[in-house]
């Protein structure tokens, strides 16, 4: 029997670019159900939904990119979900490379962007760099963290919809959850074309908020990954500095204790956040 699709978009003013995506959609997977998140719109994104046959989510106020994923996927009946954005940036006709991911038993399939496919050079060398610490972190080669094109099974994801931020790092959490918990993830590389409108994405506040993620990322999936090298650095600090002063005044002065003891402290933190993290994962699969 083949399983049931929803495609989910989240759509915020995206009224231009809809009149010209929901019906190539539509042709593309004609018994798909098809669910557009109107986040808030000010514009007639979802008259335009509705005109073309999709199932409207009204949000009366904006609550983030992440938010309007979480809604659709508890408005959809599906068995797989497929998410995209609503700005033309995603060609549907990929969703069929996604899907055979699916097929050959993986969990999630992620359309990875190249370096073509990012808004900005600044963009580019910031998913650079949080793809390289998440696969750092994972010891898995994540090659787009925060492409929010993809298709994933929908019981599983359901599973982790607690831990989704409501902003534009849904992608980031997701993610790094499934692969905590062993569940298995591919990418698909996709083109992408520039987006029709305005980004909502704003450089100076969004970029400070795309900077936690790196914090985030260690957090949420293993703290020791973070603490441990931490209490390492603070160890071996204290230590030289020890040494450091005994070879010249020949005593072990304050700052060498609390650099020695900042680095149990911190270790221990670790531990501690490293359970933390195990009972948040046990949790999502009860």
């Amino acid at each position: 029997m083949t399983p049931s699709i929803s495609i989910v978009m989240p759509a915020k003013n995206e009224a231009l670019a809809l009149r010209g995506l929901l019906p190539r959609v539509r042709a593309l997977l004609p018994e798909a159900e098809l669910i557009v998140v109107d986040d808030g719109s000010r514009d007639d994104t979802a008259a335009v939904a509705r005109d073309a046959g999709a199932q409207v989510v009204r949000v009366p106020y904006s609550m983030g990119n992440g938010a309007a994923i979480k809604r659709g996927a508890r408005a959809a009946s599906g068995q797989i979900l497929v998410l995209m954005d609503a700005d033309g940036q995603h060609d549907p006709a990929l969703i069929p490379r996604l899907l055979c991911k699916l097929d050959e038993g993986y969990d999630m399939a992620v359309g990875a962007r190249d370096r073509a496919g990012q808004a900005s050079a600044g963009r580019s060398l910031a998913n650079g760099l949080y793809n390289r610490i998440a696969s750092w972190m994972t010891a898995f080669r994540i090659q787009d963290l925060t492409s929010g094109f993809r298709a994933v099974r929908a019981p599983q994801f359901r599973e982790f919809l607690h831990l989704l931020p409501n902003g534009f790092s849904y992608p980031t959490t997701i993610t790094m959850a499934f692969l905590r918990s062993a569940y298995a993830v591919a990418y698909v590389p996709v083109p992408v074309a520039p987006r029709i409108g305005r980004s909502h994405i704003r450089p100076l506040r969004d970029g400070l908020r795309f900077l936690l993620i790196i914090f985030k990322i260690a957090t949420l999936y293993s703290p020791l990954k973070l603490f441990a090298p931490t209490a390492l650095g603070f160890l071996l600090g204290g230590l030289g500095y020890y040494a450091y002063t005994y070879s010249t005044t020949g005593r072990f002065t304050n700052m060498g204790t609390v650099m020695l003891t900042v680095s149990v402290l911190v270790f221990m933190i670790g531990l501690v956040a490293e359970q933390i993290t195990a009972m948040t994962y046990a949790r999502s699969r009860d």
